[in-house]
């Protein structure tokens, strides 16, 4: 694993805070107790908790959640699996700037530090830009909470440079990080944001990086995923399946070049930048796994430079001209889904006559024998 050593914020000066090292691959937790990604209460309540455990194993520090996760049940969960191993963490998670005045920024740190279960929150970041209450409000309430020493750092997430160097103003000290939907199929931030971090010490923080797994390789036009979030992302329309062919060409060779996945490339390269670091989700072990090895890939100047251009090159169709298309992609799909649920049902109300039958004495349609 590679790391970025961070050193305390110069305004905090608790002898007990070290430089911190945040792991280039981290793992982002959205999907945790999120019913619109579809991984059920089972993936919530064990998958989730192998995966941070996995995750620490393997020298992954850096854990990104928000409260809008679930409600809350992200938190709870990654703080629930995170425990006996706080010290092994660089915990970050986002305030939603819904009224965000200096006590309820205030107010809402400590709801998640409780649902996490943990004494300081080492990375506190605004989840969006507010279009009405300035960063100068919302800052107040930031510098507070580390005075107090509940948070450590303080990040922003989907802010424009301007207004990066803005919040970091209104603070008045470092705003470290900017979260940010960065991928090859989002490239946009390496020509302004990645640049100014690489020359200020400060951090990008990628989420997306696999674009939702439309990177993965895994998709086409006639493979589309099936949970919610990804059915509503423009990005697997045909359309855009079609517009990507160079863009997957390209990683396909880099990938066959170092014996990898198209995934484990696309996130190697993200963090080639020394200022960047990458949070992609996983829904296994063994997903988690095969993310964390792309931080041994080292790719070639060539390499690099030829995956940033078919990244510019693509230009998916986007906005709302695609919401037509979309729509009727997602109805084409509903007679299989209520087929398959109705086929579902049809097997379970089977079962459950069999069941009742056989506690009554009468035969099913299995054999006695065979019990």
């Amino acid at each position: 694993m590679r790391y970025l050593d961070v050193g305390p914020a110069p305004e905090i000066s608790a002898p007990e805070i070290s430089a911190q090292k945040i792991s280039a691959i981290g793992l982002g937790t959205w999907q945790f107790g999120s019913k619109e990604w579809g991984y059920g209460t089972p993936y919530a309540e064990r998958e989730a908790r192998a995966i941070v455990r996995r995750a620490i194993e393997l020298g992954v520090t850096l854990f990104d959640t928000a409260e809008i996760y679930g409600l809350g049940r992200s938190e709870r969960i990654l703080g629930q699996a995170i425990s006996g191993r706080r010290e092994d963490v660089f915990l970050a998670t986002k305030l939603l700037p819904v009224m965000p005045v200096p006590a309820v920024v205030q107010q809402r740190a400590v709801a998640s530090a409780n649902r996490l279960g943990v004494s300081r929150l080492d990375l506190y970041q605004v989840h969006q830009p507010n279009p009405v209450v300035p960063d100068t409000v919302i800052m107040r309430g930031m510098r507070t909470l580390q005075r107090i020493g509940l948070v450590g750092e303080v990040g922003v997430s989907n802010y424009p440079l301007a207004r990066w160097k803005a919040a970091e103003e209104a603070l008045g000290s470092r705003v470290l990080s900017n979260q940010v939907r960065f991928s090859l199929a989002a490239p946009g931030p390496a020509d302004d944001l990645v640049p100014y971090a690489e020359r200020t010490g400060h951090v990008v923080i990628a989420y997306s990086p696999l674009a939702q797994g439309f990177l993965s390789g895994r998709y086409d036009g006639s493979n589309r995923p099936r949970n919610r979030v990804r059915s509503f992302n423009a990005l697997f329309l045909p359309v855009n399946q079609e517009r990507a062919a160079g863009l997957l060409r390209v990683l396909r060779e880099v990938a066959d070049a170092h014996d990898a996945g198209f995934s484990q490339v696309a996130l190697a390269w993200l963090i080639r930048s020394p200022a960047v670091v990458a949070i992609p989700g996983a829904s296994s072990v063994a997903q988690l796994e095969s993310n964390v090895a792309a931080a041994e890939i080292d790719l070639t100047d060539d390499e690099w430079q030829a995956l940033r251009d078919a990244a510019v090159r693509f230009r998916p169709a986007t906005g709302p001209a695609t919401l037509p298309r979309l729509l009727r992609a997602r109805m084409a799909r509903v007679p299989k889904t209520r087929q398959s649920r109705e086929t579902r049902q049809s097997r379970e109300t089977r079962q459950s006559q069999e069941t009742r039958q056989s506690r009554a004495g009468q035969p099913g349609e299995q054999s006695g024998d065979e019990g």
